[in-house]
C-alpha cells in the first residue's frame, strides 16, 4: 500500500496534462496535501502527509503557483514545494517603455501590484542601494524578456531589471562615457530621448548626432517626447501651448539634457548615445513612414517640414500640430522634429 501510495497517479504513457496549483500564503502542509489529492495529483493525502513529516516538511513548503502533472511521484512534488520551484511567466518589457507602462504590463500579467511597483520605484533607500543617483529608477529598468513568478515583490523585480542593465552596459561603455565627460545618468537620459524619437535602428546614431551637436552649441534639444513626458495630462495631441509648459523636462524651454531619463532605453540607443554618427545635423523631421529627414541648417529644415509635414496636412483635415503617440509627426514649429 505504501509503494502504491508513493507512486505517481499516472504513467508517462498516459500523457498527463499539466495542472496549475496555487498554494496560498500561510497554507498548512495538510491543506496543501488536500488540494493535491483533490486535483488528483497524489493518490493519498495521508501518505503524502507522512512523507512530509518524515522530511520535517510540515512548515517548510513555499507558497506560490506550481505546475504539476499526475505522472510526477509524490516525492518530486514535495521537493518542488520545499524548494519553491514555482511556475515562472515570461514577461516582455519593450524598449522605450516608461515606469508607468512597465507597471501596467506587470499588473496585467499578475506579476506584481501596479501601485506597489510605482511606490517602490521611488523608494530612496532602494534606489541608493542600487547605486543610482536619481529620484526614481526611470531609465534604469532594462527592457528585456524576464521570467517572474506571480506575486513577485516589486523590489525583487526592480533589482532584477537594474542588474540586467548592469550586465548589458560594458566597461568599455563606461569608459566611453568618461571620455565624453558624461555621467552614466546623462548617458541613459540621452539614450532614452533617442529611443523615443525613432524606431528605426539605423537612424539612432544620426538622431544622437543631432542632440550632441545641439548640446555642444548650447541649442535647446527641442525634443517633443521630453515635452510629452513632462505634461501632467497628455491627450495624444501635442499643442503649441504645451511647448511653454514649465516642466524641467521641456527641452523647448530649457537647454541641455532633461533631469533624467524619460523611458527605458535599449542597448542600441545606449550605444548610439555613446557613439553618435559624425555629422553637422541640427534638425530632423518625420517623413511619416517611420524614418526622418536630417538637416544641417534651419533653411533646409524648413523646406523638409514643408515637404513632409505641412503639405500632407494641408491635403487632409488634420491640424498642423497634431501628433499621434509614437509617431513623432509634428509640424508648425522650429524644433528638431
Amino acid at each position: 500500500m505504501m509503494r502504491w501510495a508513493e507512486g505517481p497517479v499516472l504513467s508517462a504513457s498516459d500523457h498527463p496534462v499539466n495542472k496549475i496549483v496555487v498554494i496560498p500564503d500561510g497554507a498548512t502542509f495538510q491543506q496543501a496535501a488536500t488540494l493535491l489529492e483533490r486535483e488528483q495529483l497524489i493518490r493519498s493525502r495521508s501518505t503524502f502527509v507522512m512523507l512530509g513529516k518524515a522530511q520535517e516538511a510540515d512548515r517548510k513548503i513555499q507558497p506560490g503557483e506550481y505546475e504539476f502533472n499526475g505522472a510526477m511521484p509524490p516525492a518530486e512534488i514535495l521537493s518542488k514545494l520545499l524548494t519553491g520551484r514555482v511556475l515562472l511567466h515570461a514577461v516582455t518589457i519593450p524598449e522605450g517603455y516608461t515606469i508607468n507602462q512597465i507597471a501596467d504590463v506587470l499588473e496585467e500579467q499578475r506579476i506584481t501590484n501596479r501601485s506597489e511597483f510605482l511606490r517602490t520605484a521611488s523608494d530612496k533607500f532602494l534606489i541608493k542601494s542600487l547605486g543610482i543617483s536619481a529620484d526614481t529608477v526611470e531609465g534604469y529598468l532594462f527592457p528585456d524578456t524576464y521570467r517572474f513568478a506571480r506575486a513577485t515583490p516589486a523590489k525583487e523585480i526592480i533589482r532584477t531589471m537594474v542588474d540586467q542593465l548592469g550586465r548589458v552596459v560594458t566597461e568599455d561603455w563606461h569608459g566611453r562615457a568618461k571620455e565624453m565627460n558624461l555621467t552614466f545618468h546623462q548617458v541613459l537620459t540621452l539614450a532614452s530621448v533617442i529611443e523615443k524619437e525613432t524606431g528605426a535602428g539605423d537612424e539612432r546614431p544620426h538622431i544622437s548626432s543631432v542632440f550632441h551637436n545641439r548640446l555642444k552649441k548650447r541649442i535647446p534639444l527641442q525634443s517633443d517626447p521630453t515635452v510629452i513626458y513632462g505634461l501632467p495630462n497628455f491627450d495624444g495631441n501635442l499643442h503649441k501651448k504645451d511647448l511653454s509648459h514649465p516642466s524641467p523636462y521641456n527641452t523647448y524651454r530649457w537647454a541641455g539634457l532633461p533631469p533624467g531619463p524619460i523611458a527605458s532605453p535599449g542597448a542600441d540607443s545606449i550605444r548610439a548615445a555613446l557613439y553618435p554618427a559624425t555629422s553637422k545635423y541640427l534638425y530632423f523631421v518625420s517623413r511619416n513612414d517611420g524614418t526622418h529627414h536630417f538637416s544641417a541648417t534651419l533653411i533646409e529644415h524648413n523646406k523638409a517640414v514643408e515637404k513632409y509635414q505641412k503639405r500632407p496636412f494641408r491635403r487632409g483635415p488634420h491640424s498642423h500640430t497634431f501628433i499621434a503617440p509614437g509617431d513623432r509627426n509634428v509640424a508648425d514649429w522650429k524644433g528638431v522634429s
